[in-house]
């Protein structure tokens, strides 16, 4: 008898035991936050500096939802990023089935947003449950992550609240490895947000080259 999960129910155990996916200890794994990072313009560091302001402003009237941080954070840091230009498109509330084959086990999501070509997941997750969100989502991202069409190509994600980002590299083998970035906070002095930028920049170019 198939059994069917929601992608919101699942936890790193749970992805452990039925997955055995492995987090890599390893900065050798994930250097592509890292290395080859792209410049940025004055431009686009002034246009990142009005987008932490105004989530800074939006602090003063909580609670801040989903929705609003997607407006506010998320959506313009991807247009500054030409995420919304040939190849990539955006989907939003997109349908993800993974399946087990040996258990019988479906496990149903819905992601936030997908940045495709099919590589590349970002997720909200809503600000008022900033202080654990990240690790919860963590585990959703990564069950979405597993349904990759390309199995032979590594695949990428990042978490946000609007005032926190992570990244998110998982690849396929016998043995599926996943790694994080550093957490990169609005709250931190300077702006992060350069950073982000720049590591989503990357990625993009992977994408699109692989």
């Amino acid at each position: 008898m198939t059994q069917t999960i929601q992608a919101k129910d699942i936890n790193l155990r749970y992805l452990i035991d039925r997955f055995g996916i492995q987090l890599v200890d390893n900065d050798q794994f994930f250097r592509e936050w890292e290395d080859d990072l792209p410049e940025i313009t004055d431009l686009d560091k002034q246009l990142l500096d009005k987008v932490k302001a105004g989530f800074i402003n939006l602090l003063n009237y909580p609670p801040m939802l989903e929705d609003i941080v997607r407006m506010a954070v998320l959506d313009p840091i991807l247009f500054i990023a030409d995420f919304y230009l040939h190849p990539f498109y955006v989907k939003s509330e997109e349908s993800v089935d993974i399946v087990t084959e040996d258990e019988g086990v479906i496990i149903k999501g819905r992601i936030d947003t997908l940045v495709l070509k099919d590589q590349f997941w970002v997720m909200v997750i809503e600000s008022k449950r900033a202080s654990y969100s990240i690790e919860e989502g963590l585990a959703q991202i990564i069950a979405y992550m597993l349904a990759n069409p390309h199995p032979e190509k590594p695949s990428f994600g990042m978490i946000t609240t609007g005032g926190s980002f992570i990244f998110v590299k998982l690849v396929k083998g016998e043995i599926i490895q996943y790694a994080t970035s550093k957490l990169f906070a609005i709250r931190n002095p300077g702006n992060d947000l350069y950073d982000v930028f720049r590591i989503l920049k990357r990625l993009s170019q992977l994408v699109i080259n692989a």
